[in-house]
C-alpha cells in the first residue's frame, strides 16, 4: 500500500503515472472560488481584480486542498484584447456581444496587442501572484483561449467557419496574429511560477470541424506554434476541450500533451466515455481529466454527487487495471463548475470526499 501522500505529491505521481495513495481529483472550481473570499465579491470585480482572483485560488485550495489548481478566468478574455466588445455583468460569466469582424477585409486588420496590458495582462499578474502561494502545495497550471478560439469568440464563430469555405485567405492572416498573440502570452505565463500551460483548443471537434478542416486552421501550423512555445516557456502542455466528440489522436497523440481535459455527453452516442478514452490507449501517455457532469453541482445534492464520483472511481479504476496504469487519470468535472450564486459549494466538498474513500488503491 502506498504511503499518504501530500495533495502535490500525488498530482505529481499522477502525472508520471506512478502509484498513488488515491486518485488525485480536482473539479474545475474557478469562479465559484470568489465566494470564499471575505465579504461579498461580485464576478465583475474577481474577473478584473487580479489580486482578488489570484486570493480566491488560494482559497479554493486552502478549503478543499486540490492537488491541481487551473486558473481558467473565462473564454473572452484574448477576443477582448482584439477589440471585441465583451459584457461585464456584476454577477455573470463575461462574454462578447460585439464582435470586430463585419466583412473579410476585417480579417486583415487584426493585430496582435500588447498581452502585457489589458484582461491577458490581468490573467498573467493573477498568475504571478498565484504561483508562489500555491508552491509544492498544488500543481498550478494556466488557462488561455488558443488561436482559433481567440478568432472565433472575436469574430462570431458562425461567421467564421462560412468565411472559411468564401475566402480562406484573410483567415489565415488572422490567425498569424492570434498565434503570435497566444505565444508572447504563454511565454509570459512562462515567467511567472506556474508549471503548466492548458490551452483551450475548442475547434477540434468532429460536429463542427473535420481532421482537415481542423488542420488547416488550427492543428498543423498554429497550434504546432503554440504547443511549441509552451514547451520552450518550460510548462507542462495541457489542453482542455469540453466538446461533444474531440479530435483526440490529433489533440493527444499527435500534439503529444501532457494533460487533457474533456467532458462527456452520454446522450451523444460518438461521444466516448472514460472507460473507452483508457482502454483505447489515450492515458498511456497522456494524464487524463474528467468528466464529472459539471450541472450536477447546480442540481444535484450532496449524496448524489458522492454517488456519481464513487461510480466514476471505479469505472476509471476498472480501465486503468485492465490497461496496466498505475494512475493518470484525475476525477474533474467535465467542464468548469457553474460559478452561479445558486450552485452548491458543498458537492464540491462531496466530490473530494468521496475520491478519499472510492478513490482509494
Amino acid at each position: 500500500m502506498v504511503k499518504e501522500m501530500t495533495p502535490y505529491e500525488r498530482a505529481l505521481a499522477t502525472l508520471a503515472n506512478e502509484e498513488v495513495d488515491e486518485l488525485a481529483a480536482y473539479p474545475l472550481a474557478c469562479g465559484l472560488q470568489r465566494r470564499l473570499l471575505p465579504g461579498t465579491v461580485t464576478y465583475k470585480e474577481w474577473a478584473t481584480d487580479a489580486k482578488k482572483c489570484a486570493q480566491s485560488f488560494v482559497e479554493g485550495y486552502n478549503k478543499w486542498k486540490f492537488p491541481f489548481t487551473v486558473t481558467l478566468e473565462d473564454l473572452s478574455v484574448t477576443a477582448h484584447d482584439l477589440g471585441a466588445n465583451v459584457r461585464l455583468d456584476s454577477e455573470n460569466t463575461p462574454f462578447v456581444d460585439g464582435h470586430i469582424i463585419h466583412s473579410l477585409e476585417d480579417y486583415e486588420k487584426i493585430q496582435c496587442p500588447d498581452v502585457t496590458k489589458g484582461r491577458t495582462g490581468h490573467l498573467i499578474e493573477m498568475n504571478r501572484l498565484v504561483a508562489p502561494q500555491l508552491k509544492d502545495k498544488s500543481f498550478v497550471i494556466a488557462f488561455l483561449e488558443g488561436p482559433l478560439l481567440t478568432l472565433s469568440q472575436a469574430t462570431g464563430a458562425e461567421r467564421l467557419f462560412m468565411d472559411m469555405f468564401t475566402d480562406p485567405a484573410p483567415i489565415h492572416k488572422a490567425m498569424e496574429e492570434t498565434t503570435k498573440m497566444c505565444c508572447t502570452a504563454v511565454e509570459k505565463i512562462g515567467e511567472t511560477g506556474v508549471q503548466g500551460m492548458c490551452w483551450d483548443y475548442l475547434w477540434a471537434n468532429y460536429s463542427v470541424l473535420g481532421d482537415t478542416e481542423y488542420g488547416e486552421f488550427e492543428g498543423n501550423k498554429y497550434a504546432k506554434a503554440t504547443n511549441e512555445a509552451t514547451r520552450k516557456a518550460g510548462l507542462g502542455l495541457g489542453i482542455h476541450n469540453c466538446s461533444d466528440m474531440p479530435h483526440l489522436d490529433t489533440q493527444i497523440k499527435k500534439f503529444g500533451v501532457d494533460v487533457y481535459s474533456l467532458a462527456y455527453y452520454p446522450l451523444v452516442p460518438e461521444c466516448p466515455n472514460m472507460t473507452k478514452i483508457i482502454e483505447d490507449g489515450y492515458a498511456d501517455n497522456c494524464t487524463i481529466f474528467g468528466n464529472l457532469d459539471p450541472q450536477i453541482f447546480m442540481r444535484s445534492s450532496y449524496d448524489d454527487v458522492v454517488a456519481k464520483t464513487k461510480d466514476l472511481c471505479q469505472e476509471a479504476k476498472t480501465a486503468m487495471c485492465k490497461r496496466g496504469l498505475k494512475s493518470h487519470f484525475v476525477v474533474a468535472s467535465g467542464c468548469e463548475v457553474p460559478p452561479d450564486l445558486e450552485c452548491k459549494i458543498e458537492n464540491i466538498t462531496a466530490v473530494m470526499e468521496a475520491t478519499h474513500e472510492y478513490g482509494r488503491f
